[in-house]
């Protein structure tokens, strides 16, 4: 039996890793979860209304509603408090990364998923809690337990990616692929929508993410 060379095996073990830190928020994050509630079509009138865009009702009213997620909360909130909190981590800084908590709770487009994102954020982790060598997860737990912090799942996120030494790049853009992904199959149900139409929702969707990433880490931190 022919053995990968060393440099292969661990290139697969970080792609696996990788996909079990991505994928444990991808087909659950708050708004997806929501989408993909009972009541899923009234979230969806409200997300449209909160964006000021007509009812979400096929494929192009959700593409629409997604680009709008895009470019008010993924790209300009979401993924630069991943960076920030795997960042935070990385320097010990628990301070730092609850007074971004803290700054998260006050951003109002957040509210509407604030009690699903904290939900999320706190099962993480309470599952991290066994690695008792890691004091930032310990601290941070802390904190959220006392109610200092509110443990969104962003921040949980990239404190994920830094403890399991995940390179922030692929988890940023992992991030974006499987919330997006995790929106059309939520909503797909609903709408009716085809494989054919939910693969070519994703791919439209995703085309620019790569780029974006690069741009935000290029940049100094905003949030």
């Amino acid at each position: 039996m022919r053995r990968r060379p060393p440099g292969q095996r661990m290139v697969k073990q970080t792609q696996l890793a990788l996909n079990d830190a991505a994928e444990w928020l991808g087909d659950w994050h708050p708004l997806a979860e929501q989408l993909g509630s009972a009541d899923g079509l009234l979230t969806l009138a409200s997300v449209s209304s909160e964006f000021r865009l007509p009812p979400v009702h096929d494929a192009a009213s959700l593409e629409r509603a997604l680009r709008q997620y895009q470019a008010q909360i993924l790209l300009p909130i979401e993924l630069p408090a991943i960076q920030a909190a795997h960042g935070h981590t990385s320097r010990n800084e628990l301070r730092e990364l609850v007074a971004l908590d803290q700054e998260l709770q006050q951003r109002p487009v957040l509210q509407r998923f604030a009690s699903a994102s904290r939900r999320v954020g706190q099962g993480q982790l309470q599952k991290l809690r066994p690695l008792r060598d890691q004091r930032m997860v310990r601290r941070y737990l802390q904190a959220v337990e006392t109610g200092l912090a509110h443990g969104w799942h962003t921040l949980v996120y990239g404190l994920t990616l830094e403890i399991y030494s995940l390179a922030l790049r692929q988890g940023l853009l992992g991030y974006a692929h499987q919330t997006t992904r995790g929106f059309i199959y939520s909503a797909a149900r609903m709408l009716q929508l085809s494989e054919r139409q939910c693969r070519h929702l994703f791919e439209s969707l995703c085309a620019d993410l790569p780029g974006a990433v690069e741009d935000l880490l290029k940049q100094p931190l905003l949030i």
